[in-house]
């Protein structure tokens, strides 16, 4: 049985900004205007308070536990008290995202080291496989002994 996370939009869910001006960042959702927006806020990542569209949404794991429309200095503390900054950086989606990035501002040369690096390393793993291989040959193979059966008469 696997368990599924749900995400609902919710007041306090936090959100990566996938797409606008503010691309790349994350908000808390403040409130819900609609069933198309909601009104954001990102004190701690330079995101001012605004509407967005849930499309333009990603909700995360994680979630804050702040009233219906709080001010920006509440939410603030609240984001440093659950320290939300270093659970996302250690969250796989930060990783990806930050490898991505490394890779699109590699240059020419970086990825030419890359791939003579990959290389090598795979040339050591094929080496080592096979001898494993050889060795496996040179061994005789295992006979099963037979039981005989003693029957008591």
């Amino acid at each position: 049985m696997v368990l599924q996370e749900f995400r609902f939009v919710e007041i306090g869910r936090v959100a990566f900004i996938a797409y606008g001006k503010e691309k790349g960042k994350l908000c808390v959702i403040v409130d819900v205007i609609d069933q198309n927006r909601a009104l954001i806020d990102g004190p701690c990542t330079g995101v001012a308070k605004q509407q967005l569209n849930f499309k333009s949404l990603h909700l995360t794991q994680f979630k804050l536990n702040i009233p219906r429309s709080v001010r920006t200095g509440t939410l603030k503390k609240q984001w440093e008290k659950e320290k939300l900054t270093e659970k996302w950086e250690q969250s796989t989606w930060a990783k990806k995202i930050a490898q991505r990035e490394k890779r699109t501002s590699m240059s020419d040369f970086d990825r030419f080291k890359l791939m003579k690096a990959k290389q090598s390393r795979n040339r050591l793993i094929s080496r080592e496989v096979i001898k494993l291989q050889k060795q496996i040959k040179k061994q005789p193979p295992k006979v099963k002994k037979i039981r005989k059966r003693v029957s008591k008469k």
